[in-house]
This record gives structure tokens, C-alpha cells and sequence, in this order.
């Protein structure tokens, strides 16, 4: 069973919003941006942010990972990455080999950027592949095709990488069973250490979701959908890789370090436009006006950045918010929770602290969506299909555990 470490390792998630075109399906905080002058000032702000961070939690904490999201990080010089790396490893202890990763697009990348990153630091790499398929990359709005993909892939391999991650979306219109078993064939040629596969979701605000209320996009059927995971999940577990989390799989002794901390409630620091944080018990999140951000780092140079006008959103959790985070976080691990470590953490039995929601998880348990045993309390493959209604029962109303 994978443990979960209560040590004092940081992980810092560094938000780089830009992007050559937004995808149809993404809400992320991003868009379309190419100018290498505003790209430059962002990162100052950016660097200036983390020193000002460090101010506050060096002394508590080591970095043990870095995760460089957007948007497209890949899109900018790879010079800029150094500026944040080193700004990191200047102002926060760090550990002696932190996993740095960072996503990557195809048609992003050149052999000069690629060794470039090699040499500041960072040691694993995200591929946002998606799809093999042509016609579908059109639909999701990629700006790749299919043969760029292994390009990429070849490419960071001969730049020195070994811990490569591809991600993939199945559920997209018009994607049959036998193109997403093509996909998933292509992708293991590669011989990736971790896959992520990640189930299309059309959210509010995005163009395919636009085009879904115009008649003009055509949802996959959820049979279909949940045939294409548990046919990835068959797929990957006999090409070797470990399912460890309800998207993500990996060879053994590559699972996301970074990414673990968010299903282990660890802490991580998220720095940049309109990055979240979780740190000793507090959520709060960066605000998401660019040129407002430039100007809370920057503006002030001879003190620390304005964090109240810095920060859009702040919340301290109850106990019972620890709870239930710690117990809808950890379901998505495949391991599931170690009652024994619930009980350390928060000096009370799990059975205890749910003791009017336990009929309804023993029912699960008996229809066999969820699993109790020796090695603790976990999510059936069957069980994944219906995560979000068996995590509700785990959320806690406020102040309901301390009574």
C-alpha cells in the first residue's frame, strides 16, 4: 500500500497562463498570448512572488517538487524557466532531487528547448497528446497531429529525459472504441512512464460546450464512456503500468510525486496568475487579473508584494473540511485510506467520525463498489464509475465532528 508521508516535503505548482490557441474543451485560467515581452514581465512578477512566498515558509518547509502548469508553459523561452527555477532553489530549501516537471504541447517544442530544460533542472516532462486520431484533435481545437506527438516524444527522449508522462482524453464525439484502442496502442509503442487519461468534460464557458447547447457537438453515451476507461485501465495494467489513482497510471516508482500531494493532503504552494494554495490547513487562491497581478508584485520594490490585494480567495478549513478533503482526495488514490492513519491524523476512528453516513458506506461496501479490508477502505474499478455519489457521503457538514 503506497504510504502517505506527513513530513514536511513542499511541493510548489508554478502557473505560466498563456497559450498559441485556447482548446475547445479547456477552462483553465488561460489565453491565447505569444509576446515574449509580456511573457518576460509575467515571469518577473512571478519570480518576485515566489521570493516573497519563501519569506514567509522557508523555515517550515522543503520543496521536493516543482509542477510548471498553464496553458502552455512550453510556449515561452526556455530562459524564463531557469529565472523561476532558480528563484526556487535560491529562496526555499530544496531537496537534493526534486521532481521538476513540465507540461508541454507538441508543435511547442524544439531539441534547443528541450536541452535547455535538461540544464536548469527539470526532470520530467507532460505530454498533452490527447488523441492519435486527426479528426479528433480537430474536434478538442489541438493545434497538433498525430505524428507530432511521437515526434515530441523522440525528441525529449534524446534530450535526456526519463520520466516522460503522456496525456490522453477519451468520451470526445465521434470517437469509436476501436480509435481509442489505437490510441492507447500508439501510446505504449512510445513506452511512456506514466499515462494520465482523463474523461472529456464539457464545462461552462468552453466552445464545445457552446456548441453542445447549439446542436452542433454530440456527447458520447456514458456506457460508451465508462467502456473506454476500464478498457484503458485492462490496457495499461498488462502493458506493466500501476493504476494508483483514479486517472493515472505509471511503471513502477514513477507515480507524480507532485500531483500525490494533492491526493495525500500535503502541502503545495501555488504560485502565479490565479493559482491555488493549500498550506497548514488554509486554501486561498492568487487573483486572475493579469495586469493586476503584474502590479501587486512589482509596484512595491522595496518591500514584500501586497499579498491582501495579491489574493482573490481565502478559506481556513474546520476540522470536519480537513475530514472530508482527506477522505475525497484519498478515494481517488487506488490505494484508498488507511483507517489507522485517519485515526492518527485526527484522534478519531474513522467509523466514529462518520457514524451517521456508515449504514449507507456499508451498503456500498456489500454491492461491492467499495472495498474493506486489511489493507483499508477503497474504491472498486465498478466503485470509480459512481466516485462522485459515494465521495458525497463523506462531506461533512462545518462543526458536525467536533461536537
Amino acid at each position: 500500500m503506497m504510504t502517505i508521508n506527513d513530513g514536511n516535503g513542499l511541493g510548489i505548482y508554478v502557473h505560466i497562463p498563456f497559450c498559441v490557441k485556447k482548446c475547445r474543451y479547456c477552462d483553465f485560467l488561460s489565453f491565447e498570448n505569444e509576446s515574449a515581452v509580456i511573457h518576460k514581465v509575467y515571469i518577473k512578477a512571478l519570480v518576485r512572488e515566489i521570493k516573497g512566498r519563501a519569506e514567509v515558509y522557508n523555515n517550515n518547509f522543503t520543496v521536493d517538487s516543482i509542477f510548471i502548469g498553464g496553458g502552455t508553459p512550453s510556449l515561452i523561452l526556455p530562459g524564463m524557466f531557469e529565472e523561476v527555477t532558480n528563484a526556487v532553489k535560491d529562496n526555499f530549501n530544496t531537496s537534493d532531487k526534486p521532481e521538476i516537471t513540465i507540461e508541454a504541447n507538441p508543435r511547442t517544442l524544439s531539441p534547443e528547448k528541450l536541452d535547455q530544460y535538461i540544464s536548469c533542472g527539470i526532470n520530467r516532462i507532460s505530454i498533452g497528446a490527447q488523441s492519435f486520431n486527426d479528426y479528433l484533435l480537430k474536434i478538442l481545437g489541438r493545434i497538433h497531429v498525430s505524428d507530432d506527438i511521437s515526434k515530441t516524444f523522440k525528441m525529449a527522449r534524446a534530450a535526456g529525459f526519463k520520466n516522460i508522462n503522456i496525456d490522453l482524453i477519451f468520451g470526445i464525439a465521434a470517437q469509436s472504441m476501436g480509435i481509442w484502442e489505437e490510441t492507447l496502442e500508439k501510446t505504449l509503442e512510445l513506452d511512456p512512464e506514466h499515462v494520465s487519461f482523463y474523461s472529456l468534460q464539457l464545462e461552462e464557458g468552453t466552445k464545445l460546450h457552446e456548441m453542445l447547447a447549439r446542436g452542433t457537438y454530440k456527447k458520447v453515451s456514458d456506457e460508451l464512456d465508462r467502456e473506454m476507461y476500464h478498457y484503458a485501465i485492462k490496457t495499461l495494467k498488462r502493458a506493466g503500468y500501476a493504476h494508483y489513482e483514479i486517472s493515472n497510471a505509471a511503471k513502477s516508482g514513477y507515480e507524480c510525486r507532485h500531483n500525490m500531494k494533492y491526493w495525500s493532503m500535503r502541502d503545495y504552494l501555488g504560485v502565479g496568475l490565479g493559482a491555488h494554495s493549500y498550506m497548514c490547513g488554509k486554501r486561498f487562491g492568487n487573483i486572475k487579473d493579469l495586469e493586476e497581478y503584474i502590479a501587486a508584485n512589482l509596484e512595491n520594490q522595496n518591500g514584500p508584494p501586497d499579498y491582501e490585494r495579491h489574493r482573490e480567495w481565502n478559506h481556513e478549513n474546520s476540522v470536519s473540511d480537513q475530514m472530508s478533503e482527506y477522505m475525497f482526495t484519498g478515494l481517488r488514490r487506488i490505494d484508498g485510506i488507511d483507517p489507522a492513519h485517519f485515526e492518527k491524523k485526527f484522534n478519531k476512528p474513522l467509523k466514529s467520525a462518520y457514524f451517521k453516513e456508515w449504514p449507507e458506506i456499508e451498503r456500498y461496501v456489500k454491492k461491492g463498489f467499495l472495498i474493506s479490508d486489511g489493507r483499508g477502505l477503497r474504491l472498486s474499478e465498478k466503485g470509480i464509475d459512481i466516485s462522485n455519489k459515494i465521495m458525497s457521503e463523506f462531506i461533512l457538514s462545518s462543526g458536525r465532528c467536533e461536537r
